[in-house]
């Protein structure tokens, strides 16, 4: 059984996807850019627009009933890797003890929107 994801916290799906899902213990959450939870794509730094996915992915996660620190997996896309190191110094603000969730991060030729960083989560509860 797999039980949808739906906060105002983030941005809603708008396409035949949700925010996340829960199932058993597992929690994943779709991909997030900078969008606000209006929908509006964050101007600002790079280092605003990874706070502003970070924001929203913590949304979805306290929706289904965890935090960063039940994060096991995490996925990175970013269209440039000269922003790699300003993007791992935000990311790496939220997980505060090891050990940290295994991770990788792939650069790619474009991201919804024209974003330049997108983040996705797995999570597991009672962890």
């Amino acid at each position: 059984m797999k039980t949808k994801i739906e906060t105002s916290g983030a941005p809603r799906a708008t396409g035949p996807f949700s925010q996340g899902i829960v199932t058993g213990q597992f929690v994943f959450t779709s991909g997030q850019i900078y969008l606000t939870p209006e929908g509006k794509l964050l101007e600002g730094t790079i280092e605003e627009q990874v706070h502003q996915i970070m924001k929203n992915l913590g949304a979805i996660l306290k929706d289904a009933g965890v935090t960063f620190e039940n994060v096991v997996k995490t996925t990175i896309y970013v269209t440039d890797m000269s922003i790699y190191g300003q993007v791992n110094i935000v990311y790496g603000s939220y997980f505060k003890d090891p050990p940290f969730p295994a991770r990788e991060t792939v650069c790619v030729k474009e991201l919804p929107l024209g974003a330049k960083v997108e983040i996705s989560m797995v999570a597991v509860k009672n962890i």
